[in-house]
C-alpha cells in the first residue's frame, strides 16, 4: 500500500537538545501504525511536527504525496489529518453532543448575515449535524451520557468522545497520543473496539502512541520503535519486542 504519511528525513531541537535526529517513517493508507520508544524518545514531538503544531528545522513531511511541510494545524484539519492528545480536550460546559456538533466547520450559524436573513437554512444545517452527531454518539457507546455535561464524563468517556470528534470531519488520517491513558479497562476495550471498527468500516489510517503494550499488540502493525529521536527497529509486535536493541533502549544494557 503507498504511504499516507510519509516523513523524511526530520530534524528538532529546543537550543542545544536535538530531540529528532534524521527521522523518516512511513505509515501506510489504511494501518494502524504503532510509534512506541522509552520516554524521552521524542514520540510527541515528532506528533506535533506531523500535526502542523510544531516547525521542524530540517526535513520534510508528505500527506497523500503532498508536501505539508510547515502547513498550520487547522489547515491540516481541514485537509483530514487529525490529532487525540493525552490529556482530553473537551468543552466542558456543553454537553456530550453539543462537543460533537461544534466540531464541523463553516456552519451558517457562525455567519451573522446567515442567522439573521437565511435562518431556514440554520435551522436545516443544523439538524443535519444533530443527526449526524446522534449517529456518531451511537457509535462511540455514549448515548446513555448525551445531555450530560462533558466536564462530569468520566476519563474514558472524555477519550471516547474525543475520538467521535473525528468522526464530525471528513478524518482520513488520526494521530491517536496515549488515548488509553487513564482509561479503566472496560472503557479501553470500547475504545480500541471503535479504533478497530473505524479503520475497518470507514477506512481510516491511525498512528498510534502509546505506553500499553497490550493496546499496541491488538492494534498496531506495524510498530515502529523511537530511541534518541530516530527509528530503531520497525516490524510486528512480536520482532520488535524481542529485539535486543528495544530491551536495551527501554531498559539498559545490564538486563540479563
Amino acid at each position: 500500500m503507498a504511504a499516507i504519511i510519509d516523513v523524511r528525513h526530520v530534524h528538532k531541537a529546543f537550543g542545544g537538545l536535538k530531540v529528532i535526529d534524521d527521522c523518516s517513517i512511513r505509515v501506510e493508507e489504511g494501518s494502524i501504525t504503532g510509534l512506541i520508544g522509552p520516554n524521552g524518545a521524542g514520540k510527541s514531538t515528532l506528533f506535533n511536527i506531523i500535526a502542523g503544531a510544531l516547525p521542524l528545522d530540517n526535513g520534510q513531511v508528505l500527506f497523500d504525496g503532498e508536501d505539508i511541510t510547515g502547513l498550520p494545524a487547522n489547515t491540516l484539519f481541514h485537509q483530514g489529518l487529525l490529532r487525540t492528545f493525552q490529556i482530553a480536550h473537551e468543552f466542558s460546559q456543553l454537553t456530550a453532543l453539543e462537543n460533537l456538533m461544534m466540531v464541523p466547520s463553516h456552519q451558517a450559524g457562525e455567519n451573522l448575515f446567515h442567522a439573521w436573513f437565511k435562518p431556514g437554512l440554520v435551522r436545516r444545517q443544523e439538524a443535519e449535524v444533530r443527526r449526524k452527531a446522534l449517529e456518531v454518539i451511537d457509535f462511540i457507546g455514549l448515548h446513555q451520557v448525551r445531555n450530560e455535561l462533558a466536564g462530569n464524563l468520566s476519563g474514558g468517556q472524555k477519550k471516547l468522545l474525543e475520538l467521535g470528534r473525528t468522526m464530525m470531519t471528513d478524518a482520513r488520517v488520526v494521530l491517536l497520543d496515549e488515548i488509553g491513558a487513564g482509561v479503566n479497562r472496560t472503557l479501553l476495550g470500547d475504545l480500541m473496539s471503535n479504533i478497530e471498527r473505524l479503520n475497518r468500516e470507514l477506512g481510516y489510517t491511525f498512528l498510534v502512541i502509546e505506553h500499553d503494550m497490550a493496546m499496541i499488540a491488538r492494534l498496531c502493525d506495524p510498530v515502529i520503535v523511537l530511541a534518541q529521536g530516530s527509528v530503531l527497529v520497525e516490524g510486528t509486535i512480536d520482532e520488535v519486542r524481542n529485539d535486543p536493541r528495544v530491551i536495551e533502549a527501554y531498559f539498559g544494557s545490564n538486563v540479563a
